[in-house]
């Protein structure tokens, strides 16, 4: 009984250690626009980046993300070229012909840097850990048994978090339906972060009743 309680305790607390560093670096604040009832089936994701080995992963990896939910999604990039100014009669007719009835559109906004001290901390150990021998000499009282301490931290961290600004814009007469401030911290994986923040948007317009529902085939 003692053992059964003993591992239901171990793996409660496995499961809250997974779930917390799973868990994503991703925030998001949002706002629907109450004098629009609109509703989107097909969305056009465009990342306004200044760099295109940003914009087209995250367009990517985010219309994937639209799609895998059964949210019919395309990439900006997939029709809009990149170094043309287009007008907006021009847009138009390309979202039409497409059959887009909404434009997301994520912007980078700024990052924020901060830094945090990591106090030093000492851990003794026994001489034992060091080597075999020094296991077996321990378990004789009559060599005298010595101590090592290992020292870490005493350093500072630098943590970046980055700054969205996402807007989601109704095709038929170009009103904003949604928007939405995103902050990112510390992203490594572009790939991950994208998927991160469409799970996020998704889940949003959800629950916000943007979504139109999906007629079963």
């Amino acid at each position: 009984m003692k053992k059964s309680l003993l591992w239901s305790c171990v793996t409660l607390v496995m499961i809250t250690f997974l779930a917390s560093s799973c868990s994503a670096p991703v925030t998001l604040t949002s706002w629907k626009n109450p004098k629009e009832n609109q509703q989107i089936a097909n969305v056009c994701v465009w990342a306004m980046f200044d760099k295109l080995e940003y914009q087209k992963p995250f367009e990517q990896y985010s219309s994937g993300y639209f799609n895998s939910r059964g949210l019919k999604s395309m990439m900006s990039l997939s029709f809009l070229p990149p170094g043309h100014k287009y007008e907006l009669p021009e847009l138009e007719k390309k979202f039409d012909s497409l059959g887009v009835d909404g434009i997301l559109i994520v912007s980078y906004v700024n990052t924020d840097k901060s830094e945090s001290y990591v106090p030093p901390t000492a851990t003794v150990y026994p001489d034992y850990y060091g080597s075999y021998y020094g296991y077996y000499s321990w378990g004789y009282p009559m060599y005298a048994g010595g101590y090592n301490v290992v020292s870490s931290g005493g350093y500072w961290v630098t943590s970046s978090t980055v700054n969205l600004k996402a807007n989601l814009y109704d095709n038929s007469n170009n009103a904003l339906l949604w928007s939405a401030d995103i902050t990112v911290t510390d992203p490594q994986y572009l790939d991950q972060v994208s998927n991160q923040i469409a799970s996020y948007i998704y889940s949003d317009w959800q629950n916000s009743g943007l979504l139109k529902p999906q007629t079963k085939k």
